[in-house]
C-alpha cells in the first residue's frame, strides 16, 4: 500500500520569499530616477485676433559672435563689462535673447545666460538661425 507520514502536512516557508521581495522592492525604489526638474519655459503665443499692434517691448539681444566678441543690442561691449551694463538697463519684465554664433560652444553662451540671470534678468531666451 503506500508509505504514510503521519498527520504532518508540508508547509512552505515564505519567509525568504518575503523578504527576496522586499529587496527587490526597495532596489526598484533606489534606481527609478526622480523626475527631472529643468528650466522653466514658455510657449510663443499666437497675435492676438484683434489685430491690434503690440507695444514695443524693451527685450535685450546679447549677442556673442564667432570671435567670442559680445554685443549687446548690436553695440560692442566687455565680457567683463557685461553684467553693469545688464544691470544698469535691467527691467524686471524684459526678455534677454541670446544668439550664439554656430562655431562656439555652448559653454561660451551659457556664461552669457549666467551673467545675465546674476543681473536680475530671468526671463532668456535663445535666438537660432
Amino acid at each position: 500500500m503506500g508509505i504514510s507520514a503521519g498527520n504532518q502536512k508540508a508547509q512552505i516557508n515564505v519567509t525568504p520569499m518575503i523578504d527576496v521581495l522586499l529587496v527587490l522592492i526597495i532596489i526598484f525604489l533606489v534606481i527609478t530616477p526622480m523626475t527631472p526638474t529643468g528650466l522653466k519655459t514658455e510657449v510663443p503665443q499666437p497675435a492676438p485676433a484683434d489685430g491690434k499692434p503690440q507695444p514695443p517691448a524693451q527685450d535685450i539681444v546679447i549677442t556673442v559672435r564667432g570671435d567670442r566678441t559680445i554685443r549687446l543690442n548690436q553695440e560692442p561691449v566687455d565680457l567683463e563689462k557685461l553684467p553693469e551694463r545688464l544691470a544698469r538697463i535691467s527691467r524686471t519684465e524684459a526678455i534677454v535673447f541670446v544668439q550664439g554664433d554656430r562655431s562656439l560652444e555652448f559653454q561660451q553662451v551659457a556664461e552669457v545666460i549666467d551673467i545675465a540671470r546674476g543681473a536680475g534678468l530671468n526671463r532668456i531666451g535663445l535666438i537660432t538661425k
